[in-house]
């Protein structure tokens, strides 16, 4: 049984968990470990996710499976972008599943959720960056709908950052 609900500002040590998790489970081999290891440190602490849950601008879910979490999301309304010629448009600036989960479709389901979230609120598309490598990725959101548009440099440290698609889908 799969379940979709919104974080809550008591899911910040989950959201850490998971976010390191599914970070260098996707993103671990793109930078030395050294990079990888520092920007983890400082992306995924339990503090920095309380603040973000805290912004009302951020919108994250959880995906559990079994009653067990899977992943998360994290997605912003409004989100402009110079790239982009309309305005409400949101931004998916997350999208993980932990790897034990992947081949059970949970990520077309939480991104399914996230596109009807985002219709419900008016907006006109939805846009988001995904590093060039990650062919898994690229084929799951052309799937999707969603176009390359532009590109965008990564910033994992401040001597590597990796080359991503920007990519754009419009309602």
């Amino acid at each position: 049984m799969t379940h979709i609900r919104p974080a809550l500002p008591g899911d910040s040590e989950l959201l850490a968990n998971i976010g390191k998790t599914t970070f260098i489970e996707a993103h671990g081999h793109s930078a030395s470990p050294t990079d990888i290891a520092k920007y983890v440190a400082e992306k995924y602490r339990e503090e920095v996710v309380a603040q973000e849950l805290a912004d009302p601008t951020n919108c994250y879910h959880i995906i559990s499976h079994n009653d067990k979490p899977a992943g998360y999301s994290k997605i912003i309304m409004n989100s402009c972008h110079r790239q982009i010629p309309f305005e409400n448009v949101t931004k998916l600036e997350r999208l993980y599943l932990l790897s034990d989960f992947y081949d059970l479709k949970l990520g077309c389901e939480l991104l399914q959720f996230n596109i009807d979230l985002s219709h419900r609120q008016q907006q006109s598309g939805m846009w988001l960056y995904v590093w060039k490598e990650n062919q898994r990725a690229i084929r799951f959101y052309t799937k999707a709908g969603f176009r390359i548009i532009g590109s965008h440099n990564f910033q994992i440290s401040d001597r590597h950052s990796n080359p991503n698609h920007q990519m754009l889908l419009t309602y």
